[in-house]
């Protein structure tokens, strides 16, 4: 196996779609996902998984149903498994995802942003 960087800001520069979350590296078992978000996502919560969103440019508001929280560029948010929650921008955000390999990005719920099998970048 190559060991090879990353660069964030090229692979995030080949996302074209919001809310399509591509693998940019596999790390024991979990994914390392970037993806570009933009408006309001569905509510959704995950049985089994938490979920790691670093924001790498912008600003991602993570609405939980008792509060917000604000998400800036170099900080990151730990939903954990069972907490209901649905991501909201404003504006595009570019967001690393760490969460295990196999989780639905829509989590219990299926909708017109479920990707079955998001691709390598």
């Amino acid at each position: 196996m190559a060991v090879e960087k990353v660069n964030l800001s090229e692979k995030l520069g080949r996302i074209t779609e919001h809310w399509s979350p591509r693998i940019a590296a596999t790390l024991n078992g979990q994914h390392v996902k970037l993806v570009k978000l933009l408006g309001e996502f569905v509510w959704h919560h995950h049985d089994d998984e938490d979920e790691l969103f670093l924001v790498v440019r912008g600003r991602l508001v993570m609405r939980l149903r008792d509060r917000e929280i604000e998400v800036n560029e170099g900080e990151f948010v730990v939903v954990p498994r069972g907490v209901e929650h649905q991501p909201y921008a404003a504006e595009e955000v570019e967001v690393l995802l760490f969460e295990p390999a196999g989780t639905l990005n829509t989590g219990n719920v299926r909708s017109a942003h479920t990707v079955d099998a998001p691709a390598p970048i």
